[in-house]
């Protein structure tokens, strides 16, 4: 029996929930976890979808990818803003690595893999997708299979933040479902060494249902009819996991990991509504309502620095000689940052508590910056609350998020279970996601790359 190592992603799935409070609801998860090793998973800064799956399949961080989120300064314009894919990635995946050694690998849905690049095996691109066109399966080939054994399968849930919950959690197990399905075929069917997957269900149904569930969250609803969903689609998962573990032999290493975790969302700081109001950011006239921030309102000449909203905040300084209208001078860049951090980090809630924000400078916390990086990295309220990057609140507190309903926020620490050779450790203190990787490498009996962050597990 050849050697072979299967990887299920579960996006944003939170240890409380796997380890904790749905266990009893998930019997083959913990049957891994009583055979195997399993613990908490230490994610990328920022904890966040894109670029933490990359991260993971190539032992990189952010400032290595060059890749600080979604959406990437592509020059120092201010509306320069684009949204990675596949191009920026200029070092080798896990896939390309087994396929320098004759291995196969199945890619199915990880994020950062459009336009789709040939390699040996079969890759079916992510949510990031923009359509089904010839570049979102590789081999082409491979899309007419999926129109068979999958026919309804989903690349993502369009429009996915919405009050319509109940069509989306029928989406969402509509979407699972079909993944899990196509997953199956393919590690039935097809010659592999490498097989690799990401459902990206569980991040979807923790955004929109989150609420429904925890106690602690500011807008809990006790008697809701949504409040068994969240409890219910894992479940489900659960049960995806065990019909696909049964399509596999003894001699395949076994690993479920989730990119980052999940907390409740308390509430948003308005990134610009702040910077404003320290006398950072000037706007040439003043909104009458709510609006998207745009690079055209503001007066460039009176201006030090802005913000993006998100999961996290991103500060971008308006320095002189680098952005087109910079104001602040290469010898007090550093100064302005210092002050920014410290005032930053010393926001407080409506009643005066200091809701602990983290910030930090991109330089500290990677090997490298390559590209644009943000000039400072925010974590409101060390993530339980979202930065909005909108205008018009006349405050700096918002409990609506701008883009959409949105009942959480990810958290640093997501989750990973793994089996191999029958030698099990049980629970384990905390590892990195930059491990799986070299995991990965050594299970296959590979030289890890030096330039790799992690260790194996």
């Amino acid at each position: 029996m050849k050697k072979r190592v299967l990887i299920i992603g579960w996006d944003c799935a939170a240890s409380e929930l796997v380890f904790d409070a749905f266990k009893d609801d998930m019997p083959n998860t913990h049957r891994l976890m009583a055979e195997g090793t399993y613990g908490e998973l230490e994610s990328t800064i920022p904890p966040i979808t894109v670029p933490a799956w990359m991260c993971m399949m190539t032992s990189r961080d952010p400032g290595e990818l060059g890749i600080y989120g979604f959406r990437n300064r592509k020059d120092y314009a201010y509306d320069a803003l684009t949204i990675a894919n596949a191009h920026a990635i200029k070092v080798p995946t896990l896939w390309d690595l087994l396929g320098q050694v004759e291995k196969k690998s199945i890619v199915l849905g990880v994020p950062l893999t459009y336009p789709a690049k040939p390699f040996p095996g079969w890759m079916i691109t992510s949510f990031l997708t923009p359509d089904r066109n010839l570049q979102w399966t590789f081999p082409r080939r491979l899309s007419r299979e999926i129109d068979q054994v999958a026919s309804d399968y989903m690349i993502d849930i369009p429009n996915f933040r919405t009050d319509r919950r109940t069509e989306l959690e029928q989406q969402l197990l509509k979407m699972t479902s079909e993944r899990f399905k196509l997953a199956r075929h393919l590690i039935k069917t097809k010659d592999w060494d490498f097989f690799t997957m990401v459902e990206m269900g569980s991040d979807r149904l923790h955004h929109a249902f989150w609420r429904f569930w925890d106690k602690t969250h500011r807008k809990y609803e006790p008697n809701s009819p949504f409040s068994e969903t969240m409890r219910n689609y894992y479940r489900i998962l659960d049960a995806e996991l065990g019909e696909t573990l049964a399509c596999i032999d003894d001699n395949t290493t076994i690993m479920v990991v989730s990119d980052h975790g999940a907390k409740r969302m308390d509430g948003g700081i308005c990134v610009n509504e702040w910077l404003k109001k320290n006398g950072y950011l000037t706007l040439k006239t003043e909104p009458q309502e709510i609006t998207r921030w745009t690079p055209d309102m503001v007066d460039w000449e009176k201006t030090k620095a802005w913000g993006e909203g998100g999961y996290y905040g991103r500060i971008f300084i308006n320095v002189k000689d680098r952005e087109p209208h910079g104001t602040v001078s290469a010898e007090d860049y550093e100064n302005v940052r210092d002050e920014l951090k410290a005032q930053l980090e010393a926001i407080v809630d409506e009643d005066d508590n200091n809701i602990n924000t983290r910030v930090f400078k991109p330089e500290e916390v990677y090997r490298e910056c390559r590209n644009i990086p943000p000039d400072l990295i925010v974590y409101f309220g060390n993530l339980f609350w979202r930065s909005v990057g909108s205008v018009g609140y006349n405050s700096i507190y918002t409990y609506e998020n701008d883009t959409g309903p949105d009942d959480c926020n990810h958290a640093e620490m997501g989750i990973f279970i793994i089996k191999q050779d029958g030698s099990g450790r049980g629970y384990v203190s905390p590892k990195s996601l930059y491990d799986i990787a070299p995991t990965v490498l050594n299970a296959f009996g590979i030289d890890i790359p030096e330039a790799m962050l992690g260790q194996p597990i």
